[in-house]
Order: structure tokens, then sequence, then C-alpha cells
């Protein structure tokens, strides 16, 4: 995993799925794996968003209505009972009635009666023109979705070819790091020969001066 700093206060952590396969060739690394990304993680701020994720949208702003039903949507609340009462035509409960609750009654059905006008007018001209506008609104549908389906069949190309294009970037890459692995286990290789040659001729060295010194008393 690399991290990636984007010149933001955020770091974007990248794996190297094409590249590194030593989950794959030992599998008893998963675990410290998942032991330091966990240690990682505590350093990053959880619930801050990335500078270029866009910010949350706020839905129905300037309709208390429709945001009052988002908000029972979200709750899971049941939809409020509807109110029968306006569809009836109550007579005044006292006998007999006063003038205020015949008036009350009077009005109602004056109201009952203009829905039902309105009704009838709605339904006259839902015969004129409703096919007319069910066709233009259902052929307004179709093109846009054909157009989010484009746009969707462009975003999967898209990430198509950020894939491809991240694969190739790590085979290359990788190629490159193994090379040099492989270039530096050689050159600690050959200190390492060496220092192994080099004890063997301090060894060969201290042989030979004590030889030296067993002549030189000989004589």
């Amino acid at each position: 995993m690399a991290a990636v700093d984007d010149g933001s206060s955020n770091d974007i952590f990248d794996s190297l799925p094409y590249y590194d396969d030593d989950l794959q060739k030992f599998p008893h690394l998963h675990q410290k794996v998942a032991q330091e990304l966990a240690r990682e993680l505590k350093k990053v701020d959880q619930t801050a968003l990335h500078p270029k994720v866009p910010p949350p949208v706020e839905l129905f702003t300037g309709n208390a209505l429709l945001k009052a039903e988002l908000d029972r949507v979200k709750a899971n609340q049941p939809l409020p009972p509807l109110d029968t009462l306006r569809y009836q035509l109550p007579a005044p409960t006292s006998n007999p009635g006063s003038d205020e609750e015949w008036k009350a009654a009077l009005d109602n059905a004056r109201a009952q009666l203009k829905h039902q006008q309105i009704r009838q007018t709605n339904l006259a001209l839902l015969q004129t023109y409703g096919a007319n506008a069910w066709k233009i609104n259902n052929y307004l549908l179709e093109s846009s979705t054909k157009q989010v389906e484009q746009a969707s069949e462009a975003l999967k190309q898209l990430t198509i070819d950020v894939n491809r294009e991240r694969k190739n970037d790590q085979d290359r890459l990788g190629k490159q790091l193994t090379s040099l692995e492989t270039r530096w286990t050689e050159l600690i290789s050959n200190i390492l020969q060496i220092e192994m040659a080099n004890i063997a001729l301090d060894v060969e060295i201290d042989r030979l001066n004590k030889r030296e010194a067993e002549l030189a008393e000989q004589l």
C-alpha cells in the first residue's frame, strides 16, 4: 500500500494489487497487514470527507412540505391517516342546529360541490389532452434515459481505461522495482562475500605473522 500526497492535508491510500502479490504467496501475512492498516487508519480522520468529494446536497431547502415528507421517510414513519371528514356532509349535531353550524355545513357542501365540478373539468381536459401529454412525457423520459445510459457507459469506459492505465503503470514500475531489488540483493551478497574474504585474509595474515615471529625466534 502506498500513500499518495495530493497537496492537501488528507492522504490517499492506494494499493498495488498488480505488483504486490505477497498476500497470495504468503497467506499468513493477512493478519499482519490488517493490523498495520488498522494502526494507520487510526491516524486518519474517518469523519472528514476528502476535498475532492463534493459536499452533501441538502434537498428541498425551499419547500418545507417536501422536506418534512423526506424526513418522515428517512425516519421510517408511517403516513398520517387521511382526513375523511372533508368528504362527508355532516349535518349540525344539535337539534335544532344553530346558525353557525348550518353555515359551516352549507360552506362544506358548497366546497365539495365545487371540488366535484373541478374534478369533472379535469377529467374532460384529461380525455382531450391526456393521451398526447402522456406520449410527450414518455418521449422525454426515454430521451433522459438514453442520456443517463450514455453517461453511465462513458463512466464505465473511463473506469476501465483508468484501471488499464493503472495496471500498465504498476507492471512497468514493478519490473523496475524487481530489477532494483535483484541488484540490491546481488550487491548485498557481494558485500558479504567481500567481508568473508577480508575475515579470511585477516586470519591468514595473523597466521603468517605468528609464523614470522616463530621463525625470527628460531634464528
